[in-house]
């Protein structure tokens, strides 16, 4: 005889399964990393003050 199945948990368990795995792949495609996140912000405020170093006063 075969064991008796909830539906509902089957359901639910393959939709979390697949969200994680949906993660994964975004995580993969769209993620930084911390040091790719840093250097972008070290980049901004070099720029930054550069341009206010520039900046004619009137």
């Amino acid at each position: 005889m075969a064991d008796i199945l909830n539906l509902n948990r089957a359901r639910k368990a393959r939709a979390k399964t697949e969200d994680k795995a949906r993660a994964v792949e975004n995580r993969a495609k769209h993620g930084r990393t911390k040091l790719e996140k840093t250097l972008d912000q070290v980049r901004a405020d070099r720029l930054r003050q550069a341009l206010d170093g520039a900046r004619r006063e009137d």
